[in-house]
């Protein structure tokens, strides 16, 4: 018994098989033509929306954007993947009626038109929303880091040339201070040549690393990210309210509230009680330090004395507390910045305090 045999490469059909024969009704591409086909294109910011009267033809801007949105949905960022992809992909060809625009063109597209593609993908959720597709009601929020294009020693590089400026500017009011001017303009040159001045050094799990800190919003009924953001923010305790707002915009009534849930990371009662006022009802975890080496019955507050002169309170080691956040709560709602206590590590005091080599929690009268 022999194997499965193809066609001929030679071999001619009497009937050829149309593309639209070979795409399926449920897929995706057909969801990308029939979405781009209802938007309103000069609305949205798009350039030559209408055909000119004169010169040569172009593309139309339609077709360019299906084309970016197929990248998007099938990870192809490169314009010269894009422009191959074109001319291979049976996909493409159906998406694009065999349209086989230059990576020149993909790439000056996406360049002119950030903002209007902006503008597409919040058009996108507010139709989703219309299909019941988002519900608008439970929200997460969370961040990731992400590795920017520039190299390590690269943005080392910047962050020395910014201290060797600020430096400079320092010594410039000094008195006999030589400066080389022609060192500074080199140093100023090499800033603005930088492609990526807003890097900076992060935590990661590889250590501290040049990263971006994206963070996101997911509606819960179909996990749809319904808004984003980029910044440059090592930590999120700082996004949770400007995040929420985001997705509030994107999918909620102006009367309805809106639950939000972030982990412990984006505990900040300042920003959770900015949320309340506007409808938005945080569902966040206090990030508050664990007291291990105890035995989990913390010392009362009444055995802490509270010095307003200072805003401090006096431990019953005799140790000088530093209030470093405020909590409402019924329970230990500061965090002590002072380090290890040498006179709790020993004794009873040790299990009923727990000081470590990490911050430790006692309650404001505030």
């Amino acid at each position: 018994m022999g194997f499965l045999q193809g066609e001929g490469r030679t071999q001619g059909t009497l009937f050829p098989v149309t593309l639209e024969e070979l795409i399926p009704e449920d897929h995706v591409c057909r969801v990308i033509d029939a979405f781009v086909n209802r938007l309103d294109m000069a609305g949205l910011g798009f350039e030559r929306a209408e055909a000119a009267e004169t010169g040569r033809p172009g593309y139309d801007p339609r077709d360019l954007l299906k084309l970016f949105l197929y990248g998007y949905l099938q990870r192809i960022r490169s314009s010269r993947r894009l422009e191959n992809e074109c001319r291979r992909n049976i996909e493409l060809m159906w998406l694009l009626g065999r349209l086989v625009p230059d990576h020149k063109t993909v790439a000056e597209f996406r360049r002119m038109h950030s903002e209007a593609l902006t503008q597409t993908g919040a058009e996108l959720i507010r139709f989703a929303r219309s299909v019941g597709l988002v519900r608008g009601e439970w929200v997460a929020i969370d961040g990731s880091k992400f590795r920017p294009a520039s190299s390590v020693g690269s943005v080392r590089e910047r962050d020395a040339l910014q201290r060797y400026l600020e430096e400079m500017e320092s010594a410039d009011a000094e008195e006999e201070v030589v400066i080389d001017p022609s060192a500074v303009a080199q140093a100023l040159e090499k800033l603005r040549q930088h492609p990526e001045p807003e890097a900076h050094f992060m935590r990661m799990g590889l250590g501290k690393l040049p990263a971006y800190n994206v963070q996101a919003a997911v509606d819960s009924e179909h996990a749809l990210i319904v808004a984003q953001q980029v910044t440059t923010e090592a930590t999120d305790n700082r996004s949770l309210l400007p995040m929420a707002e985001a997705a509030q915009v994107a999918v909620s009534e102006p009367v309805q509230a809106l639950n939000v849930v972030a982990d412990a990371g984006y505990s900040n009662g300042e920003q959770a009680e900015a949320c309340e006022a506007k409808s938005i009802v945080p569902h966040v975890p206090a990030n508050r330090t664990a007291n291990n080496p105890g035995d989990g019955t913390p010392f009362d507050r009444s055995q802490f004395t509270y010095q307003p002169e200072r805003d401090t309170f006096l431990c019953p080691a005799g140790q000088t507390l530093k209030r470093k956040q405020l909590s409402r709560s019924a329970w230990c709602p500061g965090t002590c910045t002072t380090r290890r206590f040498s006179v709790c590590n020993s004794g009873p005091r040790q299990r009923r305090c727990g000081c470590e080599d990490r911050p430790w929690n006692i309650r404001s009268p505030h």
